[in-house]
């Protein structure tokens, strides 16, 4: 335990987040996504796992020490339902509201289709597979950056 960092973190996931840099790219699967086979091929080269969480509180934790990119569109996105690009299943909605918790403000995800997220994701710096079983529980976080103390 660590003072300050939410236990929901584990040293491998810490180790990661604080590695990547400026623009890298974060999976966050739910669990039946092929997360440990794409992951073999993204720039960590293993899965890491927050098995016994949600997709929301995964990302609550996460973004807890993480700062999303704000110099791109594509900061954060959902894997869009295939047929219904459009609509935002209730696990999509639930991190929506940890990210706009995390930013202070609504900052809406893109969509991407199916295909094209497991591609991004195995372009990825890393996955992180969580204990979430409802569908469609795939989301791409890219990093920021944390301004100088002024």
């Amino acid at each position: 335990m660590l003072k300050g960092i939410d236990n929901r973190l584990n040293a491998e996931v810490l180790g990661c987040l604080r590695a990547m840099g400026h623009g890298d790219v974060l999976i966050l699967s739910d669990t039946n996504f092929p997360a440990d086979s794409i992951a073999r091929d993204t720039q960590l080269g293993y899965l890491l796992r927050m098995e016994n969480l949600t997709a929301a509180e995964a990302t609550n934790a996460i973004l807890s020490v993480l700062p999303l990119d704000t110099f791109v569109d594509d900061f954060a996105g959902r894997m869009e339902m295939v047929g219904e690009p459009a609509t935002v299943p209730p696990v999509q909605a639930e991190v929506q509201a940890e990210i706009d918790a995390a930013e202070g403000k609504p900052r809406p995800m893109i969509g991407i289709e199916r295909f094209a997220f497991y591609d991004m994701a195995r372009q990825a710096y890393a996955v992180i597979q969580t204990g979430e079983r409802r569908f469609y529980g795939c989301f791409m976080f890219r990093k920021g950056v944390i301004p100088p103390e002024e």
